[in-house]
C-alpha cells in the first residue's frame, strides 16, 4: 500500500550551500573542528536549508496522540484513560512539552488520532480521528489498511500546515499508553532483535512487568509472521505492512510526517525511543528520509541504542530522558540554535585579524 503522496521523491540537499557552510567553518577563529557536533549540525542545516547561514528561528512542534488495543494486555504502568487527559493536559499548557514550546517561542499543535477517553474539543488541538484505539496487536492486526492510510495522511497534513507558516525545523512527539510496547515490536521485526533485548519499562514497569511485555511482544510477532529471520523483507513498501500489524496511529502518522517533512525540504529533529522508531520506518521506506533528520537524544529506553545505531544517529544529548511527547527533542532545540549563531556570528580569521597558525 502506497498513498499517492507517499510516492513522491525527497528534497534534495543543496551541495553549494554544504561546500560555503563548510568553507566559513574553515575559517572562523577557533581549531577545525573545536566545536565538535555544532559544526556538522550547522553544515547539515545549511545544506537541507541551502543557505550559507541556517537559522532554526521558527520551530513547530507537533504531538501525535492515540491509543493502543495491545494495552488491554497489561503492558503499561499507567491506565489508558490517561492519553485522553494528557491530550487537555497538552490543551491547558500544563505538560512539559506546552511549557518547553512556550520557553523556546515555537508553535504547538496537537493531533488526536484517537482516545478511548475522549477529551471532545480543545483549542489547538486538531481531530483527526481514525478509532478510539488500534486493535489488539497481539491477537489480530493492529489496523485496516484504510486507518493507516488515515494515520499516514493526518501525519503529512500536520507537515503542510506547519509548512504553510513558514517553519524552518520540525519537531513531532507522540502520547500514546502502550505505545513504547507497539515501538519495541515495529523495532524487533526492522532490526531482527529479540522482545527481550528491546523491550524496556516505558512508563515505569519493574522486572517482571518488562517481561511480561517482552513475552506479548513475541506472542504477537509470532501471529504476524514478524520474526528474526524475515527481517531484511520490510523495506519499501512492506515497512508499512510492519506498522500496520503491530503498529499505532500516532507511530503511523509521525512516519508520515517525517516522510512529508523530507518532501518538501524542511529539517526534521527527531526526539527519543518512539519517535525514533517512526523514523526507522520512514528511513526504511524511502531512504533518502534520512538526509532530512537530526537526532536530539539517546532515550534510557533500552532498545533506543539499537535503533539509532541501525540509522547511523548520532544524538546531541544524553539526560536519561524517557518522557517522549518531543520534550528531548524541544529540550535539544537550543543547541540547533546555538550551532547557527556560532556558524554565523563568529568572526573569521581576516575579519579579526587573527594568524591562523603560529
Amino acid at each position: 500500500m502506497t498513498i499517492r503522496w507517499m510516492a513522491q521523491p525527497c528534497a534534495t540537499l543543496n551541495e553549494t550551500a554544504r561546500s560555503a557552510a563548510l568553507a566559513r567553518q574553515g575559517q572562523l577563529t577557533k581549531p577545525p573542528g573545536a566545536l565538535g557536533q555544532l559544526e556538522d549540525v550547522a553544515v547539515r542545516l545549511a545544506s537541507m536549508q541551502g543557505v550559507a547561514r541556517p537559522a532554526v528561528d521558527r520551530a513547530a512542534i507537533v504531538i501525535y496522540a492515540s491509543d493502543h488495543g495491545v494495552a488491554a494486555e497489561n503492558v503499561s504502568a499507567f491506565p489508558q484513560a490517561v492519553t485522553g487527559e494528557m491530550v487537555k493536559n497538552f490543551a491547558r499548557g500544563g505538560a512539559a512539552i506546552s511549557v518547553l514550546a512556550r520557553t523556546l517561542d515555537a508553535t504547538l499543535e496537537v493531533v488526536n488520532l484517537g482516545t478511548v477517553n475522549d477529551p471532545g474539543e480543545w483549542p489547538n488541538v486538531v481531530r483527526a480521528f481514525v478509532a478510539p484505539s488500534t486493535a489488539n496487536f497481539a491477537v489480530e492486526r493492529a489496523m485496516s489498511e484504510e486507518q493507516l492510510a488515515q494515520a499516514l495522511q493526518a501525519g503529512c497534513d500536520s507537515v503542510l500546515r506547519v509548512r504553510e507558516q513558514g517553519t524552518q525545523l520540525f519537531i513531532g512527539g507522540e502520547m500514546g499508553i502502550a505505545n513504547t510496547t507497539a515501538a519495541a515490536a515495529i523495532a524487533c521485526a526492522l532490526l531482527g532483535a529479540t522482545p527481550k533485548e528491546l523491550a524496556g519499562p516505558g512508563t515505569g514497569l519493574d522486572h517482571a512487568g518488562v517481561a511480561h511485555k517482552a513475552e506479548v511482544i513475541q506472542r504477537a510477532l509470532e501471529l504476524h509472521g514478524l520474526l528474526p529471520a524475515n527481517h531484511e523483507k520490510w523495506v519499501g513498501e512492506n515497512a508499512l505492512s510492519v506498522l500496520r500489524c503491530v503498529g499505532g496511529f500516532e507511530i503511523a502518522a509521525l512516519t508520515g510526517a517525517y516522510l512529508a517533512a523530507a518532501q518538501n525540504g524542511i529539517p526534521v529533529l527527531v526526539d527519543g525511543y518512539i519517535s525514533t522508531v517512526a523514523a526507522l520506518v520512514a528511513v526504511r521506506f524511502n531512504p533518502s528520509v534520512g538526509d532530512w533528520l537530526l537526532y536530539a537524544h539517546a532515550s534510557a529506553e533500552p532498545g533506543h541504542s539499537r535503533v539509532l545505531a541501525a540509522l547511523d544517529a548520532r544524538p546531541l544529548l544524553n539526560l536519561g530522558m524517557r518522557l517522549g511527547e518531543g520534550s528531548g527533542a524541544a529540550t535539544a532545540l537550543p543547541l540547533l540554535r546555538l550551532a547557527c549563531v556560532l556558524h554565523n556570528g563568529m568572526a573569521t580569521f581576516v575579519e579579526a585579524a587573527v594568524s591562523e597558525k603560529i
